[in-house]
């Protein structure tokens, strides 16, 4: 069978990143006519727009895509492409999967969990004005349709995966209209699924539980800007960023993405660890069936970080990014 995907290099790191990706997958033999596109800093340049619509139809047609990191101006310039291209195509669950590796240098090296993140709306819906000159609001917006469908899509994962608990992030205590409608929600899709254990937990003891007893959890399930810093928190307990994947999951389309930013610093030197451009891969490719390849390059991943010489210099080693690649294709069996 041969796929037909959307591929975007992104900004900064990007293009290194997501060819070292590419290259592995094709070495499991996989067959994938790779659609080109261009979004971000380049598609500024090339046609004033870094989202084009083209790009938006493209992968509406192929239903599938994988992305490198993309920029985003801090306080000033054009928004996120990232928010807007998951708004667009309606890709409501961020999934980011957070497992260690053996031979990774990390706070923790028993974790194995999920963060199911609200994709969507919440302070991320981009409502936002000025009131007067001295100061701004921005507006939350917490459905019930959005609300119901992310807790469902945790729970599915939890059960597709064999996977014991749910937990659901919040701040009620305090947001009792916008997070209690979210809590409740959660609530009542926790009485369809009674195979899988349920809990709440506000936000800010989450952020304390996560760190000290990260083993607890399984499945964790939040609204936007809660899962997106409970992300990052726990990719920093397995060792940063560059070993945490991410997909973002609507009902018919998917887009797969590095969950790091653009090292801008580094762009073009050829050091770049693509680890976590890899692991996105690697979760494409078991979303499009192709689960023998994406065993194969994850076990040559794990083979070769325990190898403590075969490290990037992020890790400690002196490997370039393309000597990595070609140590991982090497490890696959």
């Amino acid at each position: 069978m041969i796929h037909d995907i959307v591929l975007i290099h992104g900004d900064g790191i990007g293009r290194e990143v997501i060819a070292s990706t590419v290259e592995i997958i094709e070495a499991t033999g996989v067959k994938i006519n790779w659609d080109v596109s261009e979004m971000g800093e380049d598609a500024i340049i090339s046609c004033n727009n870094p989202l084009p619509e083209e790009l938006i139809k493209k992968i509406k047609d192929k239903k599938i895509a994988i992305k490198g990191p993309t920029t985003t101006p801090i306080g000033e310039g054009f928004s996120s492409v990232n928010v807007a291209i998951r708004k667009k195509l309606d890709l409501y669950a961020n999934i980011r999967p957070i497992k260690s590796f053996e031979g990774v240098k990390a706070l923790y090296e028993d974790i194995d969990l999920v963060i199911v993140r609200e994709n969507t709306e919440g302070l991320y819906s981009g409502i936002e004005h000025m009131v007067g000159d001295d100061a701004a609001e921005a507006i939350k917006i917490i459905t019930r349709k959005a609300s119901e469908r992310i807790c469902r899509h945790a729970f599915e994962l939890a059960r597709f995966q064999n996977r014991k608990k749910v937990t659901l992030v919040h701040k009620a205590n305090i947001m009792k209209l916008t997070d209690g409608l979210f809590l409740r929600c959660g609530r009542e899709i926790a009485k369809e699924y009674t195979d899988i254990n349920f809990e709440d937990v506000i936000i800010d003891a989450m952020c304390m539980k996560l760190v000290q007893n990260p083993q607890t959890f399984d499945v964790i399930v939040a609204p936007n800007l809660y899962g997106d810093i409970l992300s990052d928190l726990a990719a920093g307990l397995i060792g940063g960023l560059g070993f945490a994947p991410g997909a973002n999951i609507g009902d018919e389309i998917a887009v797969f993405e590095p969950v790091h930013g653009t090292a801008p610093d580094i762009k073009g030197k050829n050091i770049a660890n693509p680890t976590s451009a890899i692991l996105s891969g690697v979760m494409m490719l078991r979303y499009i069936g192709e689960n023998d390849s994406a065993n194969r390059i994850e076990n040559a991943l794990k083979r070769t970080l325990k190898d403590n010489s075969c490290k990037t210099c992020d890790l400690g080693g002196n490997l370039t990014t393309k000597e990595y690649t070609e140590l991982i294709i090497k490890n696959l069996v």
